[in-house]
């Protein structure tokens, strides 16, 4: 890392990860899986797992621990848009690089998927495994250009009688006082949340995934505040869309879970928790350990790049090194768990001859949601949990994060970094206030410098918060690259964005190629949403589907369900027959 604290290395940070797995990548290429039954044989358990993300680990962990033959290409660094990433050449004194990540991770009370695999990960002695490392933060800050900042305390909240207009005036009364807007806007709010939660699967799959939350919630007649507050926070910020094109169904979905769910009934722990260390550190590495224990064979460094078709089936899949050598992967089912961007390359014109529907996810859309982590010589006392960034034109998000980890900043890189700002930046299409220009056209020290000047503007209420006297270094994902030719950025690491009517563009995991199977965020899952949980989810689905195929009587993966008021349910029967009769939910009414 240069001195000046402007400025890092772009060097490839995963190229150790990489040549680390090449040396057995040819043997495992060419005969991990040729071994057993022939390829379609009856009796035949070789699974090829493509893509080493959450998706591709989690099939990987349900297949393995059902008794088949496993073994997972990857082409860049095992754990995808979830891992973290350390800081090339910032290590001293013995200590272990400063930890660097895509963005920071946050994992809400109602996931459920992926706290249940990591319950199965061994973590020291931890009962409960790499699970006992999530830690719930107890507020949100939500931070206002020029002051009027407030902090929202997360956490269970008690409920009294549950009807319809009870749910209006709790929940609106609730959100008016904590976000210091006019009431009236408040109970706006809750009423367009009231119509989803009491809205039938039908115009839930049919009405609202092609209505866009935009304008669902009626943006162009709102206030600013609302804007701000209700729209934008509750979509670019806090959930990773974008308020003018997510579909209702996926932000109502979102609500439906933070803000209709109190007694947070069915969640697997606090709203807000986050990870007690690096991610790799708490979670992946162990989770690779595990898998390598029970027998999953890993391949860094391979790259997909076709799959090949007989009989309605996969018959191999063309995999290419980081040398440029050819490789021929054999299996028995392959499950593509590679993202949205990565797996439409694959659909040649004879998969689609067979499973046609996969066409339509050229018309899935992906966006850019990456962070920026400022390392600092001393503790910045911003928040107990995240900050939201309410007037920053590039939608940021902040964690303090060495108040929340076991083992603190100091005892990595040269020992004198205290504290790490990790900050995901939601727009990168705004431009910003110090160069005019958005994210994707800035070059990376530009990135940096406009990050930390719309930070400081939302905390200058207190000038003493970020002093750049305080600012080691920074580290922008490494997936961001600079086109100097081009003049603007390239993002690797991309993020699915649900637009309204995608529902309809998104594949089940199995379909007529017979042994094909498909894991990732962009699979229908029930959590409709970009996240690893989804990733996670659609995993599950696929091995199911795969089981069926194969005619195993392994247990099931477990799936789970997200929660809905039962109080609804009536009214949820009642608005069945109003959608189907071409009537509106009964809630939905001009205000």
């Amino acid at each position: 890392m240069a001195e000046n604290r402007w400025t890092v290395s772009r060097r490839n940070v995963l190229r150790g990860t990489v040549t680390a797995g090449v040396a057995t990548a040819g043997a495992l290429l060419t005969g991990a899986l040729r071994s057993g039954p022939a390829a379609g044989a009856p009796g035949g358990r070789r699974v090829a797992v493509l893509g080493g993300g959450v998706a591709g680990l989690t099939a990987a962990h349900e297949l393995i621990e059902r008794g088949f033959q496993v073994t997972i290409f990857e082409r860049r660094a095992w754990g995808g848009k979830a891992r973290s990433v350390p800081v090339p050449g910032t290590g001293s004194g013995g200590r272990p690089d400063l930890p660097g990540e895509h963005g920071f991770r946050f994992f809400p009370g109602f996931y459920q998927h992926v706290p249940d695999t990591m319950r199965r990960i061994p973590f020291g002695d931890n009962p409960n495994g790499v699970w006992n490392n999530l830690v719930a933060v107890p507020e949100a800050r939500f931070a206002r250009r020029g002051g009027d900042d407030f902090r929202v305390p997360l956490g269970f909240r008690a409920r009294g009688p549950f009807s319809p207009e009870a749910f209006r005036e709790t929940l609106g009364a609730a959100l008016s006082t904590a976000l210091k807007m006019p009431p009236a806007e408040g109970m706006y709010f809750a009423d367009r949340l009231l119509v989803f939660n009491s809205s039938c699967d039908a115009r839930r799959d049919g009405q609202w995934d092609n209505t866009s939350w935009h304008d669902y919630v009626g943006n162009h007649a709102r206030s600013h505040e609302f804007r701000a507050l209700l729209s934008r926070t509750l979509t670019s910020i806090m959930v990773a869309a974008k308020e003018n094109v997510a579909s209702v169904r996926t932000i109502g979905n979102m609500g439906e879970q933070f803000l209709g769910n109190p007694l947070e009934i069915g969640n697997d722990g606090g709203m807000d928790r986050v990870l007690n260390g690096p991610t790799n550190a708490v979670w992946i590495e162990p989770w690779l350990d595990r898998l390598r224990t029970l027998g999953v064979q890993f391949v860094l460094g391979a790259e997909v790049r076709e799959l090949e078709l007989r009989d309605r089936r996969i018959s191999a899949a063309r995999i290419v090194d980081e040398h440029g050598t050819p490789r021929t992967v054999e299996a028995d089912y392959f499950v593509v768990a590679l993202p949205a961007e990565r797996a439409r390359m694959l659909w040649s014109p004879a998969v689609l001859e067979v499973r046609p529907e996969l066409g339509a996810m050229d018309k899935l859309v992906t966006d850019w949601m990456n962070g920026i982590q400022f390392y600092l010589r001393r503790p910045a006392d911003i928040s107990r949990g995240h900050a939201a960034y309410i007037d920053a034109p590039w939608a940021l998000t902040s964690i303090n994060q060495d108040q929340l980890w076991t083992r603190k900043f100091g005892e990595f890189g040269d020992g004198t970094v205290q504290d790490c700002l990790s900050v995901d930046i939601s727009d990168w299409n705004t431009p910003g206030l110090l160069y005019g220009k958005p994210a994707k056209e800035c070059t990376h020290e530009e990135i940096a410098r406009e990050v930390w000047a719309q930070l400081a503007a939302h905390l200058d209420d207190r000038g003493d918060v970020l002093r750049e006297a305080d600012l080691h270094s920074w580290f922008l994902d490494p997936g961001i690259t600079w086109q100097a030719d081009k003049g603007r950025n390239a993002n690797a690491d991309p993020l699915l964005i649900n637009t309204a009517g995608s529902w309809a563009h998104r594949p089940a995991p199995h379909g007529a190629l017979e042994n094909l199977f498909l894991a990732g965020d962009y699979v229908r899952t029930n959590v409709d949403l970009a996240t690893m949980e989804g990733a996670n989810e659609s995993a599950r689905a696929a091995v199911n589907a795969l089981l069926d195929v194969a005619g195993s009587t392994a247990e099931r993966c477990r799936m789970y369900t997200l929660y809905r008021a039962p109080e609804l349910e009536p009214l949820r029967r009642i608005d069945a027959d109003r959608y189907a009769a071409g009537q509106p939910n009964l809630f939905d009414v001009p205000i």
